[in-house]
């Protein structure tokens, strides 16, 4: 066992005695040690309940014979951080996150993990230590919220974004968005539609690195804590296997995962992380290839911002497992990929099953033919920018209009609630990529008042940013390369027409090569916004977006 390296023979003594310390038994010290890292705090919604989880998942590991050793792991809330300084943050923390497990499980070799995440960036973080450290490893999130109740509606914190939005345009009252504030989030899980947290938890399931249900099972069921139970009990047969990261997140199961993201419409973010939690397994992702599989995928999923059902709908209609079974009769699911279940993903589609045909649809009945995300390309996106088609008007599919330029998200945002932004505007933000920014902040609250304004379906937004997963509308992100690094977007002016094409994959700034070459040699050079700390050292390491925003070599 790994752990003997701390805890085995004569020269070990000190060792044990620091252990028994905490209270720990001869008989505990024996057996094999678990790491469980616990992301709880009192921050984010999707967290608060987690120590409880952590709880069940030490019930089973206990209950299979391992001694659980638990630690904690950071976490930043998106929607609080959300419109303001701290947004630069959210992305950075990737990186910390998995360097502070590589560090905790190095310093302290466990012979397993469990892995307790549950909202944005503390997913990937803990998928890319996972790969990155390449021990038998376990995921089992918190899981979704329920959606809230108005007046017989669904509503969910995007509606309440949405909600500040339509105050300004006068479409509801200070007193009604205080209601929808009271009521959209009515308790603990990551928030509940199809955003980029759960996006992320149904992903790491598909990958095969979280049990059937890890994605869907609301936070607040029975069944999620026995969930949490099984995957401690899990762990421990995967350790005597010897079943390892490597061995499920191959190249086929990250194939998978990006088609049940197709067919989901999962959040923009996945462009991101997937490619970096892929690279820590030694896989390299191209862009095109989430096109490719888009291709052959339909989107058969409408869960908010896209439509009005929420993740609680999606796991009583079946849950990943019954998406994964439809979309197999297209041949885009590896059935002989591995999963923690101790079973490949052929075995565990048996007895899936679809309960609810309008929560996920049938091959000759889809929302839309391709996938729910495309990329573009094209002289404003040399590298690539990503676009949750899914979730975007059909009006607003193909369109050119007019660019409103903004070197700053808060500069944008002050545009749009004062009236400034009139249809036919394509908003451009720049300046806000992982380096510019830096940190990559994500733009719901514009794109939020943009709907709650009734925009929507006449104004798109541009930006080397990126969008929370519960953006909607034609808004295009991760533009690279980004203005910091000189990208064309830099050289977009006021009034200047934009081109955009989704169903051609095209995104063109309609500005001749000559006048481009002229306006690039009088560029001046990015100076940097943040000079001292940790995002000062995070954007002198940070690569672009297009290859997931990963630090250089």
């Amino acid at each position: 066992m790994r752990s003997d390296l701390m805890k085995k023979g004569l020269e070990r003594a000190p060792h044990r005695s620091l252990f028994k310390a905490m209270g720990y038994t001869d008989e505990e010290i024996a057996r094999p040690l678990i790491g469980v890292v616990n992301s709880a705090n009192e921050v984010i919604s999707g967290h608060i309940h987690l120590d409880l989880i952590t709880q069940d998942v030490k019930a089973g590991i206990r209950m299979a014979g391992g001694t659980p050793v638990e630690f904690p792991v950071i976490g930043v809330c998106d929607g609080i951080a959300m419109g303001h300084e701290g947004m630069k943050y959210s992305l950075a923390s990737r990186e910390l996150i998995a360097d502070s497990i590589e560090i905790m499980a190095k310093a302290h070799p466990f012979d397993a993990l469990v892995f307790i995440p549950n909202c944005d960036k503390i997913i990937p973080g803990m998928l890319m230590a996972a790969l990155r450290l390449n021990i038998p490893s376990i995921f089992i999130s918190g899981g979704p919220m329920l959606a809230g109740k108005l007046k017989g509606k669904a509503v969910d914190l995007i509606s309440v974004f949405e909600g500040v939005g339509a105050v300004k345009a006068k479409k509801i009252t200070p007193s009604a968005l205080k209601e929808l504030e009271d009521c959209a989030c009515p308790g603990c899980g990551s928030c509940s539609g199809m955003y980029t947290a759960n996006s992320m938890n149904c992903v790491t399931e598909a990958l095969g690195l979280g049990l059937p249900g890890n994605g869907t099972i609301p936070a607040v069921l029975a069944a999620r804590h026995r969930l949490a139970k099984q995957a401690g009990m899990k762990i421990m047969d995967l350790l005597k296997r010897n079943i390892r990261p490597r061995d499920i997140a191959t190249l086929a199961a990250f194939k998978n995962a990006i088609a049940v993201d197709m067919a989901l419409g999962c959040s923009t973010n996945t462009v991101l992380h997937i490619p970096a939690v892929a690279y820590e397994a030694g896989i390299k992702l191209d862009l095109d290839l989430f096109n490719k599989i888009s291709e052959k995928t339909p989107n058969l999923c409408k869960l908010s911002p896209a439509g009005h059902h929420h993740i609680e709908d999606l796991d009583m209609a079946g849950g990943i497992q019954a998406v994964m079974k439809v979309i197999s009769k297209l041949g885009v699911i590896d059935a002989k990929a591995m999963t923690v279940t101790g079973r490949n993903v052929g075995t565990n589609l048996k007895n899936a099953k679809v309960f609810d045909a309008d929560v996920i649809r049938q091959l000759d009945n889809p929302y839309l033919k391709q996938g729910g995300i495309a990329i573009l390309r094209g002289n404003l996106a040399p590298d690539g920018a990503v676009v949750k088609q899914s979730a975007v008007a059909p009006a607003m599919q193909k369109n050119d209009g007019r660019a409103r330029v903004f070197d700053c998200e808060d500069d944008a945002i002050k545009a749009i609630l004062g009236g400034k932004i009139k249809g036919g505007d394509i908003v451009v933000i720049r300046y806000e990529g992982p380096k510019g920014g830096p940190g990559m902040r994500e733009m719901l609250s514009p794109t939020s008042a943009i709907v709650g304004m009734g925009l929507d379906k006449t104004v798109a937004l541009l930006t080397d940013g990126r969008f929370s997963g519960g953006t909607q509308g034609a808004a295009i992100g991760h533009i690279s390369p980004e203005a910091a690094e000189g990208g064309p977007i830099a050289l977009v002016k006021e009034g200047d027409i934009i081109s955009i094409d989704i169903p051609a994959k095209k995104l063109t700034l309609k500005v001749s090569d000559q006048e481009l070459a002229k306006r690039r040699k009088a560029l001046k050079p990015f100076k940097p916004r943040i000079t001292t700390g940790y995002l000062a050292r995070y954007a002198r390491l940070v690569t672009s977006s297009s290859t997931g925003a990963i630090f250089k070599d």
